[in-house]
């Protein structure tokens, strides 16, 4: 079993409150934000800007411009992509199970759009207040401050 695509879902009947065509997904988005963000793609680690923790301020997603995360929710977690402890608010993302590795994982979606931000990953390792590291891409999200 394949990660689950929002294209896809949205073919399969599923609309995001912030839904588009692909083909508008396309016009607005680079093709390195298309394939992250649409078709569930991953940027290289340590090659995005959000990768050390930024300034005070919110991340939004790229596509669609909804708050998801808080600077003050960001930490240093050495993986290689931006790592938060958790999410604005639970109602901001929404968590698919992941099979595309053959392992489990959680993808993250944008709740609003539907496009791919990255996985959450849960353990006591992690040493933050949740146990979770949010794993996001850099080329997913836009800070503003």
């Amino acid at each position: 079993m394949s990660a689950s695509n929002p294209a896809n879902d949205q073919a399969a009947g599923k609309q995001y409150p912030g839904s588009k065509s692909e083909d508008d997904w396309r016009a607005q988005l680079t093709p390195e934000e298309y394939w992250v963000l649409r078709e569930s793609g991953t940027e290289r680690a340590f090659t995005g800007e959000y990768v050390a923790p930024a300034s005070q301020g919110e991340y939004s997603c790229r596509a669609c411009g909804e708050l998801l995360f808080a600077s003050d929710a960001q930490f240093e977690s050495h993986c290689g992509w931006p790592s938060f402890f958790t999410p604005l608010a639970g109602d901001k993302v929404e968590l698919i199970e992941d099979r595309s590795l053959g392992t489990v994982r959680t993808e993250v979606r944008c709740a609003n759009c539907g496009s791919h931000l990255g996985h959450v990953f849960e353990g006591e390792g992690y040493d933050t207040p949740t146990d979770q590291r949010w794993c996001i891409n850099s080329i997913s999200i836009r800070h503003q401050s």
